[in-house]
């Protein structure tokens, strides 16, 4: 790789605002603000993310398919939920 041309590439740890749980991963991004947070006795730049996997309606799970056809409903009829 040429030296500098790339982004520095560092650890950060990604927080979901809405439901407090954290990530700890490596991005290039960069934090806007100098918030920090300590985890295993380490410090790491802070990044608020809005929607992550913890809060986000596919992931958990709460996603509800709308359907205003009846095609969902006429499937489930024929072939029944198989699990």
């Amino acid at each position: 790789m040429k030296p500098g041309i790339h982004p520095d590439y560092h650890e950060v740890v990604f927080q979901d605002i809405s439901t407090g749980e954290t990530f700890l991963t490596r991005s290039t991004i960069q934090p806007k603000n100098d918030e920090k947070i300590t985890l295993d006795g380490q410090e790491y730049p802070l990044i608020r993310v809005e929607v992550t996997s913890a809060s986000h309606p596919f992931y958990t799970g709460q996603q509800n398919l709308v359907d205003t056809e009846g095609r969902v409903e006429k499937f489930r009829q024929k072939y029944g939920l198989r699990k």
